[in-house]
């Protein structure tokens, strides 16, 4: 399954880096998120990028059963989750790996609460990773990735009523299995990082959903119209002056 093939990826030396310069990146961010309830929509239950968030109840479903493990399973298209009941929502890659990208957003905005933050790891196509995917073979991860851009993923966000708060950039090594090249990737990822490099091979947007104002309903009375009044009978009587 494509959740084992992720998995193997980020065991490897070059998913390793990746996953570590990530990790650090998204602690940096969900630090200063709070609220009751944090899930992560991944490709891999395996992985955990939400272990440092001030969150008490985490959340991550498994893509398929395991026996031996009390995890519960869930799809991400199709979360068991009630509406606006998520304060924080981490996706880690699996717009890349789904078959149906803007439903997978869909249902991610729908069970995060109004005010509650989003945060979307993805793979940069405007990068030396995005460069090196048209010479890879796609059957192979991390290659067989969608790679959205983030101009089209903005347009999703805003049309779901999602702001953008911040965008960074991570993954500045270059794509390649060399083990000086990765031996260096965070000295690499460091001067990337200063010099906030938006070629990086990894995007990390921050988004909040926006809460829908409160318009008050104002009634259309219809207007009454006034009722004559009739004078008393007595009023109605001139005197007659003989």
């Amino acid at each position: 399954m494509l959740s084992a093939l992720v998995s193997q990826w980020f065991q490897s030396a070059q998913g390793i880096c990746a996953l570590e310069s990530e990790r650090k990146i998204v602690n940096s961010l969900i630090e200063r998120m709070f609220g009751y309830h944090i899930l992560q929509v991944g490709c891999s239950d395996e992985i955990s990028l939400i272990n440092e968030s001030p969150v008490g109840h985490k959340i991550i479903f498994a893509s398929q059963f395991r026996a031996g493990e009390g995890g519960a399973v869930a799809n991400n298209e199709e979360l068991p989750l009630a509406n606006d009941s998520i304060d924080v929502i981490l996706i880690h890659h699996a717009l890349d790996f789904t078959e149906n990208s803007h439903r997978l957003l869909r249902e991610v905005t729908r069970v995060l609460r109004p005010g509650g933050q989003l945060i979307i790891v993805g793979f940069n196509p405007w990068s030396y990773w995005g460069l090196w995917k048209f010479f890879k073979r796609k059957i192979n991860i991390p290659w067989c990735g969608r790679f959205i851009s983030k101009r089209r993923l903005s347009d999703w966000l805003q049309l779901l009523g999602l702001q953008i708060e911040s965008t960074s950039y991570g993954l500045h090594f270059l794509p390649f299995k060399f083990f000086k090249l990765l031996k260096n990737s965070d000295k690499i990822e460091k001067f990337g990082n200063r010099i906030k490099s938006p070629l990086g091979g990894a995007y990390f947007i921050s988004c909040v959903k926006q809460v829908l104002p409160l318009t008050p309903i104002i009634p259309r009375w219809k207007p009454m119209r006034a009722r004559a009044t009739s004078m008393p009978a007595a009023e109605n009587i001139r005197a007659k002056v003989h």
